[in-house]
């Protein structure tokens, strides 16, 4: 199952990060589906700590560095559900960086209870210079940074 990330978004061994998440019967539609707005709470859960683990890994600040005051910005979610699942239990969310551009970040997810994945998803988060409010590109540590993660180094 090919995505347009070029990883294989639906296997365990695609990804290098898990978020464990508890599964809440608030999470639940008539159903008894967890639903897709839980689903993305648990995407949003697993991207940031792919993100701060990225910044505590390089030292950096949430911020930027210096004189750079960068954050970023999500600009697109798409979600797959490829199974349903239920309440009780416990998720694991698997993240990876997929491709880094001039000015976005690519990530990929896999929602899995054990070896089966439930849902992907693909988020594109953009580069937010906090001064200008404009998208601006990486800083060339963070690019390194963001290319060894891709390239699994």
């Amino acid at each position: 199952m090919g995505d347009q990330t070029g990883f294989d978004l639906t296997k365990r061994a695609t990804y290098g990060l898990f978020t464990p998440i508890t599964i809440r019967f608030s999470d639940t539609d008539a159903l008894g589906h967890v639903n897709n707005v839980a689903t993305a709470a648990y995407v949003e859960a697993a991207r940031c700590e792919l993100f701060y683990k990225l910044m505590r890994e390089g030292e950096l600040d949430d911020r930027g560095s210096g004189e750079e005051k960068i954050d970023f910005v999500l600009a697109r979610v798409a979600i797959d559900y490829r199974q349903e699942f239920f309440y009780p239990g416990t998720v694991e969310v698997g993240a990876r960086f997929t491709r880094v551009g001039n000015r976005s970040i690519g990530t990929g997810y896999g929602v899995f209870i054990g070896d089966t994945c439930h849902a992907t998803a693909e988020c594109v988060n953009v580069f937010f210079d906090l001064v200008s409010r404009r998208p601006v590109a990486p800083p060339p540590k963070v690019r390194a940074l963001l290319e060894a993660a891709i390239a699994g180094r």
